[in-house]
C-alpha cells in the first residue's frame, strides 16, 4: 500500500485509562535512535482524563488519539480502526505499559519487509523497579544497568534475560539469532497494513483479553503464507508491574480452535466492516 505520510512506520498504542503509564511509554519516545514515526493512541473507551492528558502532552512525533465508546473490551475493534488511520506501512504495535529500548523503532524498521511478521518479547518488571521507573525519564535510560543486575542478583523481574539487548553489530550479535520465536506477543510486533489487511484485520469476534489480538494472529498468518522472524533481544521493551485484569482463556482458545478447524484465516468480523462503514 502506498505511504502518503513519509514516515517510516506508525507506531500503534494500545490503552485503556491508565494515563500513569501511558506517559513514561511516551517519556521513552524521544530517547529513539529512530524518529521517523507516528503515533496512534488507540484508546479501548473515551476516558476524558486521557484526553486531557493528551491534549497537554508535548509530542515530538505526528500523533493521533482515537476513542470509541467504553461498552467492554473491544480492543481489536480499536486496534482495526488505528490500522485504517495510519499512514505508514509499516505498524507497530505495543500496549501502554510498555516502555521501549532506545532502539526499539529502528529494529523494527531496520528488519521490516512486507512477507514479514517480526515479533519480539518483553520482560516484566517487578513492583519496585516499576515505581522507580515511572518517577523520572532519567530512570527510564537506566533501565539496562537494572536488567543486568537482577540477571546477576534475582530480585523479582520476570524473564530478565529477555530485556538484554544485543546489537546486531555487537560482539553478541549471534544471540537474537539462536533465540527463535514463531509466535505473536501483542505488545511487540510488527507487520505491513498489506499483510494485516489481507486476513481482513484484528478478529472482533473476541470480546475477551489475549487470545484474540496476538495468537490468533498467528496460524492466520501462517494459513496467509506470512513468514515470522523473531526480534528477541532485539526489540526490547520493559513491561511495568500491575495486576493481571484475565485468567481463564478457554472460551478464547475454544472459540480459535472452531475458526482453525474451518481454515477461517480472514476473518468475517474484521476491518472490512469499517470500511464498509466508511463508503
Amino acid at each position: 500500500m502506498k505511504n502518503n505520510s513519509g514516515c517510516k512506520a506508525s507506531l500503534i498504542i494500545s490503552i485503556y485509562k491508565n494515563c500513569v503509564f501511558l506517559k513514561a511509554v511516551l517519556d521513552s519516545l524521544p530517547f529513539q535512535t529512530e524518529q521517523n514515526f507516528e503515533i496512534i493512541i488507540s484508546e479501548d473507551g473515551n476516558d476524558p482524563k486521557v484526553k486531557r492528558f493528551i491534549d497537554n502532552y508535548p509530542f515530538q512525533n505526528p500523533h493521533k488519539h482515537l476513542v470509541q465508546e467504553d461498552l467492554g473490551w473491544r480492543k481489536n475493534r480499536a486496534l482495526n480502526r488505528a490500522i485504517l488511520a495510519a499512514s505508514a506501512e509499516q505498524l507497530i504495535f505495543i500496549d501502554g505499559d510498555c516502555i521501549l529500548h532506545p532502539r526499539f523503532i529502528e529494529i523494527h524498521t531496520t528488519y521490516f519487509q512486507q512477507d514479514r511478521i517480526l515479533a519480539g518479547w518483553r520482560v516484566f518488571l517487578n513492583e519496585e523497579q516499576s515505581t522507580q521507573v515511572l518517577k523520572s525519564t532519567q530512570h527510564i535510560q537506566k533501565i539496562q544497568f537494572i536488567i543486568w543486575k537482577a540477571l546477576i542478583k534475582s530480585d523479582g523481574i520476570k524473564r530478565p534475560e529477555e530485556g538484554i539487548f544485543c546489537s546486531p553489530t555487537g560482539f553478541m550479535a549471534f544471540i537474537p539469532k539462536l533465540r527463535k520465536l514463531d509466535y505473536l506477543t501483542g505488545c511487540n510486533m510488527s507487520f505491513s497494513k498489506t499483510a494485516i489487511m489481507s486476513i481482513n484485520g484484528f478478529d472482533e469476534d473476541y470480546d475477551k483479553p489475549a487470545y484474540g489480538e496476538d495468537t490468533d494472529l498467528v496460524w492466520r498468518f501462517k494459513m496467509a503464507g506470512y513468514k515470522f522472524y523473531s526480534l528477541r533481544n532485539l526489540a526490547v521493551q520493559y513491561h511495568l508491574n500491575h495486576p493481571r485484569s484475565w485468567t481463564d482463556q478457554s472460551e478464547n482458545m475454544n472459540k480459535g480452535m472452531t475458526k482453525q478447524q474451518r481454515k477461517e484465516y480472514i476473518c468475517k468480523l474484521g476491518i472490512a466492516l469499517h470500511l464498509q462503514r466508511q463508503k
